[in-house]
């Protein structure tokens, strides 16, 4: 029944613009990640010094691209959802609407911590590196299961932790606007003005990176994307494109850049469905069917992939592995198990969770 939802699930059209952005972001976080940590980083680092320094330094704008899609979807969702059930206040709909966010993230989250928990007490046997952690305690795994390690200065357990809690602030800020200023117009106004206050001044100040103002600019573009569509506000795009670029007037921000020609992509081929693009023979059709495969797991393999390079990190000392080809040889089997393993974090975790709808919770559901 699980494996029969799942192929129903892929079944559907899917937008080939986002597909790519999602796969590509997260197989970068993914070598990102991989050259940031432990000896295996640091032997790739010896032959190709360059590479591996394009990739530590510039690998994490992938980020960018993940809120911008973010921002775009949450948009996208909470305008079919539409806010406007009148058997229930607006706070009570935005209450479900967090939660609902939250129990969808919830679930491969919470799995892929307890994973990465087990494969850190393996590599502490033979790893002393900072990245590796102290052994985790109660609280700490509390905090992160509600979101709250950033806010309340817990070491985090995974790479990719913070932006989970991130996400969630966001989807609940973006949702508690719709709901307060009924109104596109009142809707952009306000989000403009939040995401000019992050531009200037929040996202400059590291004090403010555990909230969601931080990143509201890069959320927010991708929210008046969406909303661009229409070409009565199309034009408000241009403005913030300015925004964007004025906020680079005394120095360059490139994270802003890749934020800005995301929102782009997506302004203008967001749209765009892959079962129009499958006409040009098997090859094209079996690619575009990789890339929805790899797109409904893209999830799963961000947050399940700081576990294997711990465990890779582990093998090359316990195995006291030299070399470039070895260290190379690792780095692919990281990439390749992070999606094998994101397979089955999609199928027996993520799917169920998100069909998950307890009716204490969600009584009119």
């Amino acid at each position: 029944m699980m494996q029969a939802s799942s192929r129903q699930i892929e079944a559907r059209s899917h937008y080939c613009a986002i597909d790519f952005l999602k796969v590509f972001a997260a197989q970068i976080i993914i070598l990102h990640h991989s050259v940031s940590y432990g000896q295996l980083a640091e032997q790739l680092r010896l032959v190709t010094p360059e590479l591996v320094g394009f990739l530590y330094d510039y690998g994490r704008y992938a980020v960018q691209i993940f809120l911008v899609m973010a921002g775009y979807l949450a948009a996208q969702s909470l305008g079919k959802m539409g806010i406007t059930n009148p058997s229930q206040s607006r706070a009570m709909q935005v209450m479900q609407l967090a939660l609902r966010r939250y129990l969808r993230l919830l679930g491969p989250y919470l799995v892929a911590l307890l994973i990465t928990i087990l494969c850190a007490a393996i590599a502490r046997h033979w790893l002393s590196d900072e990245y590796v952690g102290q052994a985790e305690t109660i609280p700490q795994l509390l905090a992160h299961v509600f979101l709250l390690h950033g806010l309340l200065g817990y070491e985090s357990i995974s790479a990719g932790a913070w932006y989970i809690a991130i996400d969630w602030q966001l989807y609940t800020s973006l949702a508690i606007l719709l709901a307060a200023f009924p109104g596109r117009g009142k809707q952009i106004t306000i989000l403009l003005l939040l995401m000019l206050l992050s531009l200037f001044y929040f996202n400059r100040n590291t004090a403010f990176e555990n909230y969601f103002i931080y990143f509201i600019g890069s959320y927010g573009l991708g929210a008046i994307a969406y909303w661009a569509s229409d070409r009565r506000i199309r034009k408000l795009f241009l403005v913030v494109g300015l925004v964007i670029a004025a906020s680079a007037i005394h120095s360059v921000w490139l994270r802003n850049y890749v934020a800005l020609a995301t929102a782009i992509m997506l302004l203008y081929a967001g749209q765009w469905t892959c079962a129009a693009q499958v006409h040009g023979g098997h090859l094209m059709h079996g690619v575009m069917r990789c890339l929805q495969w790899a797109s409904a797991r893209s999830y799963c393999a961000f947050l399940i992939h700081f576990a294997l390079i711990l465990l890779a990190n582990t093998a090359w000392v316990a195995l006291h592995l030299q070399g470039f080809v070895a260290a190379l040889g690792l780095l692919g089997l990281v990439s390749l198990l992070s999606w094998l393993a994101a397979d089955g974090l999609y199928c027996w975790v993520e799917l169920p969770a998100g069909r998950f709808r307890p009716r204490i919770l969600f009584p009119s559901t």
